[in-house]
């Protein structure tokens, strides 16, 4: 019996390669799993079973042939946002109006991670339309943290989170435009990237906002989000804003260490409002990256007030454009959550847009001159642990913060500005709730974020852990 909790991506592919195990074997475990856990979690909204099956078989094939070392990802049972196209299987964005889309190609990264061996078990359950921060959907269900049944896994790509923190699959396709992939890695204990815009191909999405939109990696280690990271980057004809020079070997730097490395820590900005048990972790997550050799310079930041003022402007704007059709024609459909989200964009003004636009060109200069003294930046990924589902603020001490200000405020600066992030675990509440750690870099430059990140991961045992829900699981 495989036991997929115990294993990493980079081990089962090099297994496969190495005949030691079938990928159907591990897709057989996968879609167990997922047939155990899926009815209570609500973590796919598709399952792809015989999809799943046929591609196990395509893959163990090509390394029988003698083609396995050109699969890099061999029999890695995989998960994709249900905001990606995906090839014969329906694409829903997570929305009622979408219910019977079955694109007739696959999104750019999708194809480059199936090409490299990923088996493709299901589309993950997301916030309707990527557009919230929940994971709550009255069309498909509502996605739950694995840790507490009854709290939210974060959004949008909340699916995602819950598939890898059970082990349902072992890698994971998301969007990130505020914070997307790296809150819900947070609040369920896995790993979230936000790479930098212009690093994977958004080719094949479903927009939200087409400036700051990015496709990254989630994985249940630092390590498998490099190696997915290394199969997805890269130019894409496709997809003009992508780069165009040669990808960094991100493997490459996952045991370089820390020695050298300055890690800026903003006290007074992102640092200003944490729950008391984030705090504690941030503060332990501090000592340890300087144990391993880095060194911690104080920096502080402009205010934040006017970095998500500029956001908002940006993303209703573009969102409703995005969208516009779908918002005139067949807006009841839609929920009554996301409906007036998208309505809003529609008034207003160019000269808002613009205005958020000149907000953004400011910010990204006074970052850039900041990240002169430090090469990675550490937040906490989010200031509270997993609310309640329904909760709609949240509380420091005496203050009490509207619930998305709260969650989006640590990381949609740096899709504002395009850098790269990642979030890893680095403890848990006493109610035993995730907590997680965000680094962010300059962009383009995810290879220092991995170095970071592993060298952290690997002076902690936080990722290794797993929720009680698991156990159900074979």
């Amino acid at each position: 019996m495989i036991d997929l909790s115990t294993l990493t991506a980079r081990k089962i592919a090099e297994a496969v390669r190495r005949r030691e195990v079938t990928a159907v074997a591990v897709t057989q475990a996968a879609l167990e799993r997922i047939e155990r856990l899926n009815g209570t979690l609500h973590a796919f909204i598709t399952v792809t079973r015989e999809e799943a099956m046929a591609a196990a078989e395509r893959v163990d094939r090509a390394v029988a042939s003698g083609r396995g070392h050109a699969l890099s990802m061999a029999g890695v049972p995989l998960a994709i946002k249900d905001s990606f196209w995906t090839k014969g299987v329906r694409t829903t964005g997570g929305t009622k109006v979408l219910a019977n889309f079955v694109p007739d190609e696959d999104a750019t990264a999708v194809a480059r991670l199936k090409a490299a061996g990923c088996v493709l078990v299901g589309k993950s359950a997301m916030h309707e339309m990527a557009y919230g921060f929940t994971s709550r959907n009255p069309h498909y269900g509502d996605c739950r943290n694995p840790w507490a049944l009854e709290r939210i896994p974060g959004g949008s790509s909340g699916g995602n989170a819950a598939a890898l923190a059970t082990a349902m699959v072992l890698a994971a396709v998301g969007g990130d435009t505020g914070g997307s992939n790296r809150q819900p890695a947070a609040l369920c204990g896995v790993v979230g990237v936000k790479v930098t815009y212009g690093r994977v191909s958004r080719y094949g999405g479903i927009p939200l906002s087409w400036s700051m939109d990015t496709v990254g990696p989630m994985a249940r280690t630092v390590g498998d989000a490099a190696a997915m990271l290394q199969v997805m980057a890269g130019h894409d004809p496709k997809d003009p804003t992508t780069r165009r020079d040669r990808v960094p070997d991100y493997l490459g730097t996952l045991a370089a260490g820390l020695k050298g490395l300055r890690v800026g820590v903003p006290h007074d900005q992102f640092l200003a409002l944490m729950e008391p048990d984030v705090g504690a972790a941030i503060q332990d997550a501090l000592g340890v990256l300087k144990q391993a050799g880095a060194t911690l310079v104080d920096v502080r930041f402009p205010p934040l007030d006017p970095v998500v003022g500029a956001h908002r402007a940006i993303i209703f704007s573009e969102a409703a454009a995005a969208h516009e059709e779908l918002i005139r024609t067949r807006a009841g459909e839609l929920s009554d959550e996301v409906r007036p989200l998208l309505q809003a964009g529609l008034f207003l003004t160019a000269a808002q847009y613009l205005a958020g636009q000149q907000a953004r060109r400011k910010t990204i200069a006074a970052y850039r001159a900041l990240w002169r003294s430090f090469d990675v930046l550490v937040t906490p990924t989010s200031p509270i642990a997993a609310p309640p589902i329904g909760a709609t603020s949240a509380r420091f001490g005496d203050k009490e913060v509207p619930l998305v200000r709260a969650f989006l405020d640590l990381t949609l600066p740096f899709n504002l500005t395009g850098q790269p992030a990642i979030s890893v675990p680095c403890g848990f509440t006493r109610g035993g709730l995730p907590i997680g750690l965000q680094l962010v870099g300059r962009p383009f430059e995810e290879a220092a974020l991995f170095r970071a990140a592993a060298a952290y991961e690997s002076a902690t045992n936080w990722h290794s852990r797993t929720p009680p829900i698991a156990a159900r699981a074979p």
